[in-house]
């Protein structure tokens, strides 16, 4: 795991380091997919084995983005994410995972939906 976050941490910086701050507002106002996904560092293990118990930060911060589906769908799928290994058929699990009672069930997300 601790390969997989340090990973996750350097094409995070990259990714922030390589992005022009002129963007329009997309799924995730104020800011983009790629920099919410670092703020998920936390679920990096849940996201990649769905039998991994769910962090209550990983929880917290899933529970903020999820607030905007489609910015937490955009996230789950977005290019920080993939090459950091996420599986993202497993990351939608983590709000089933975290019990929230709120979560968007049955949103769909690319060719996912959430459970």
């Amino acid at each position: 795991m601790e390969v997989s976050v340090k990973c996750f941490l350097i094409l995070g910086l990259l990714a922030i380091s390589s992005f022009n701050c002129a963007y329009a507002a997309g799924e995730c106002p104020r800011s983009t997919p790629d920099m919410e996904a670092m703020k998920l560092i936390p679920c990096a293990e849940a996201a990649q084995d769905p039998n991994a118990s769910v962090s209550s930060s990983c929880c917290a911060q899933v529970k903020r983005i999820g607030q905007n589906p489609k910015c937490l769908c955009a996230v789950m799928l977005s290019d920080v994410a993939k090459s950091s290994g996420v599986k993202p058929e497993i990351a939608l699990t983590i709000p089933k995972r975290c019990n929230f009672a709120d979560r968007p069930v049955g949103y769909k997300c690319g060719p996912y939906t959430l459970p």
